[in-house]
């Protein structure tokens, strides 16, 4: 028998992984298997990383403008990073033929889709949450994403 999960089931499960500290997750049932893992975290990231996953209870989507920066990146007042809100693959545009959701340069506005992230055979998109323009892009079309990784660097407009 071919058993599928949706989304909203995976997300439920990375809200438990977060609310337990969990970094692996493991559940196999009447031939459904399922394996998440994760990076343990201090508390503000985690706020930080729940607010990309819908569905969370309102409590969690309290979140710092944006990541503090590393070595060689602009300070952290001036951008706001998108990051990956699940392990899986990054895609740039909705199909190998289409153009890219988003460049570097070009405007987005809150609840654009930047990407997909498929995930177990899901396609999830991932939406800007701010208005801004895109000063950078950090993952590579077709390639694996690890939870919490950046993806997109925007400069917010007011």
């Amino acid at each position: 028998m071919d058993k599928k999960i949706d989304y909203d089931e995976i997300s439920r499960l990375v809200s438990f992984m977060e609310e337990k500290n969990l970094t692996h997750f493991e559940l196999e049932f009447e031939g459904l298997k399922i394996k998440l893992c994760r990076q343990a975290e201090t508390k503000s990231d985690s706020l930080k990383m729940a607010s990309f996953v819908p569905g969370l209870p309102a409590e969690a989507e309290e979140k710092p403008a944006a990541v503090a920066p590393g070595d060689g990146e602009p300070s952290s007042n001036s951008l706001h990073y998108v990051t990956s809100p699940m392990v899986g693959t990054f895609y740039r545009a909705p199909d190998p033929t289409s153009p890219p959701f988003v460049d570097i340069g070009d405007e987005v506005k809150k609840n654009q889709t930047l990407c997909i992230i498929e995930a177990m055979k899901l396609m999830n998109e991932i939406e800007s949450e701010v208005d801004g323009v895109v000063e950078e892009i950090f993952a590579e079309n077709g390639k694996p994403v690890e939870y919490g990784q950046k993806l997109f660097a925007i400069r917010p407009v007011s």
